[in-house]
């Protein structure tokens, strides 16, 4: 199946943005470019609008000012992350990490969450050389405390990024906090870009297309076993598929969810890259009952029609 999927855009105005995504059926609530998640769908609605009416987060051009990617701020529109864990002992320890939204008017902690695909909150994990990557799902106390297990394989420095919709929130939002994992730290290279990528138990994905700056291209994912196409893709969280991009250098971040078709072995979708440049794309799905990642360096290329620079202009 090579069904078009409606990409939510997750990155400011002029930056971290990714097009359009399809993907389950009708019974997933369909996420839509622009608004991003507002009308509302989702992973939290990450098109929000800052205080100059543009769009946020995850939209492409909205205005003259552009607001700060997500995932970049630690506090936005009031509500702020308190990450009561900042700081890992020692790699390769399953731990517990722990973390509050509050809201900077009254300093209470939110207890009153939108379900967004099966969760009130996604938490990603992601070591700032972009080589370790963990999709979380944390648990709530009464108190509006938050808990999730995690195992990091490596010391050093690690962003956390909370996406999430209040209750009392027309939009979602995604905020982010550094944590640091203690030890001797040797920061790695980018894998190449490659059109394939392995996710265990021989699983492959197989990436055709390239993302192109400010210009739609469309991107499909390919999924086999032992070189045989998987046909039998289960929902996880609602969804054949759930990719998220980290922009290399800032970490910029975007999560993208398909809405129909499946299931499998293709997923395609249309992408629009801000700007030239590395990405990181993650992509989780399940088969036989097992969520699985496979990880992808990819190169924003500029778009033919971009006569902005190189030209002598």
């Amino acid at each position: 199946m090579k069904t078009a999927l409606k990409i939510t855009a997750f990155a400011a105005a002029v930056a971290a943005t990714f097009g359009t995504a399809y993907g389950v059926g009708s019974t997933v609530t369909p996420v839509t470019a622009g608004k991003q998640h507002g009308e509302p769908t989702g992973h939290g609605d990450h098109g929000r609008q800052d205080d100059h009416g543009n769009h946020g987060g995850h939209g492409g051009m909205a205005g003259k000012e552009a607001a700060v990617p997500g995932g970049l701020q630690i506090s936005e529109r009031g509500y702020t992350l308190a990450l009561k864990t900042p700081r890992i002992a020692a790699a390769g320890e399953r731990t517990e990490l722990s973390f509050a939204i509050t809201k900077d008017d009254t300093g209470r902690k939110v207890t009153a969450y939108r379900t967004e695909h099966g969760k009130q909150l996604h938490l990603i994990v992601a070591s700032r050389d972009l080589t370790v990557y963990r999709h979380l799902h944390p648990v709530r106390a009464a108190d509006g405390t938050w808990t999730t297990p995690v195992e990091l394989p490596k010391a050093g420095d690690y962003r956390v990024f909370a996406d999430f919709a209040p209750q009392s929130e027309k939009e979602g939002l995604t905020l982010g906090a550094d944590l640091s994992v203690a030890g001797k730290y040797a920061p790695q290279d980018l894998p190449a870009p490659s059109a394939t990528a392995g996710a265990g138990d021989g699983y492959e994905v197989r990436l055709s297309g390239k993302p192109t700056a400010g210009a739609a291209s469309q991107l499909t994912l390919s999924v086999s076993r032992n070189g045989k196409p998987v046909t039998d893709l289960q929902p996880y969280l609602g969804s054949y598929g759930h990719l998220v991009a980290l922009r290399s250098g800032d970490l910029a971040y975007l999560h993208v969810h398909p809405n129909e078709g499946g299931p499998g072995p293709e997923v395609s979708f249309t992408a629009t890259a801000p700007s030239t440049g590395t990405y990181r794309l993650f992509l989780d799905f399940k088969h036989n009952g097992t969520v699985r990642t496979a990880e992808f360096t990819v190169q924003a290329g500029r778009s033919g029609s971009d006569h902005s620079e190189g030209h002598g202009h």
